[in-house]
């Protein structure tokens, strides 16, 4: 039987988050607040392929409908998201669901559908890509939490606080800009552009201001050289975002921003943080977010092209060469790129 979908806009749905919730499937990429991001960033179409029924969400695949003259028009779940499992209950075959969006995109003449996550229904099929994701389930018990870290991580965050590194978690749009200006410069160290300024200005607005996230900065000697920013929905909280200043890295800010962002969402009650994707070859991130007694979780990307017909394996679109040119490219100039360019990397 043919399945019949919605499709919604999730920032005019109302109480699309209260009903977000009903499902145990959800994540923050799943609200309204992160599509509204996405949404006034970078000008995409929002088109929740969603089922209801009597209050509860038995189907939501969301998909941002980008529009590039660069890099084509296509359905992404979504857009500068770690993940984005699609939420189909047991009773529901996810292939009609997919069927029915395939049918979409063909008529909306799409070159392909990206889906981040769904590894779970999509178990038998290529991946074009694929991440890890750590998880550290959380309570009210600190000092029990402290003691299951490695001893590496317990003595890296004693050095951090023994050397006088003092760590803020704040909501303001002042430590939003300190963010950036470290995000700056750890994406050119990486040889990476920085996400554009007004990206942030949009998460401070629906996602800070809301309540949804917080800002943690670390500060050595009245100088700010660390920072992460965190989102959080329902009972789960994500790390999203870290910068740092490297010349500071012996005294390990890194690790004293992540415990006292665990502190503070454990005295809060939230029952889970993942620590973001980690690309593979990335084997010192790993190391580190393992540390911290986390169970580690395989993200698996789908991308469907819809003119072969068949789901395809797919290249980043930035390689070594270019990290070395954005690496050499001055601050200012890389802002600008970013602030152009970045919407259609999406």
């Amino acid at each position: 039987m043919k399945i019949e979908l919605n499709i919604i806009n999730p920032m005019n749905y109302p109480f699309w988050d209260e009903l977000l919730l009903s499902n145990h499937e959800y994540s923050f990429f799943h609200s309204s607040n992160w599509a509204r991001v996405l949404c006034e960033s970078y000008h995409y179409n929002p088109l929740y392929f969603t089922l209801t029924d009597k209050g509860n969400l038995l189907v939501s695949l969301p998909i941002m409908e980008i529009k590039s003259f660069l890099t084509g028009q296509r359905g992404v779940s979504l857009p500068f998201s770690d993940y984005c499992d699609p939420i189909v209950t047991k009773d529901i075959l996810f292939q009609d669901v997919f069927d029915y969006l395939i049918e979409y995109g063909v008529q909306a003449g799409w070159k392909f559908i990206e889906i981040r996550g769904g590894g779970d229904f999509l178990q038998n099929l290529p991946p074009s890509s694929y991440y890890y994701a750590h998880f550290l389930e959380l309570s009210k018990d600190e000092e029990q939490i402290f003691s299951n870290l490695r001893s590496s991580t317990r003595r890296n965050i004693k050095k951090a606080f023994r050397e006088g590194v003092e760590v803020n978690v704040g909501n303001s749009i002042e430590s939003i800009k300190e963010f950036y200006r470290l995000n700056c410069v750890t994406r050119k160290m990486h040889g990476l552009p920085p996400q554009p300024y007004y990206f942030f200005k949009k998460i401070y607005e629906y996602i800070i201001v809301r309540n949804l996230g917080i800002v943690v900065i670390a500060s050595y000697n009245k100088r700010n050289i660390a920072g992460a920013v965190f989102f959080h929905f329902g009972e789960k909280a994500i790390y999203k975002y870290g910068a740092s200043d490297r010349s500071y890295q012996e005294l390990r800010p890194n690790n004293l921003v992540m415990w006292e962002a665990i502190k503070w969402y454990c005295q809060k009650g939230f029952k889970t943080l993942c620590f973001g994707r980690t690309e593979p070859e990335n084997r010192g991130l790993m190391q580190f977010k393992a540390g911290w007694n986390t169970k580690e979780k395989t993200i698996k990307y789908y991308r469907y092209d819809l003119k072969k017909d068949t789901f395809i394996d797919t290249k980043s679109y930035v390689t070594k060469f270019h990290n070395t040119i954005f690496n050499k490219i001055p601050t200012p100039l890389l802002r600008t790129f970013s602030s152009v360019f970045y919407k259609h990397m999406g």
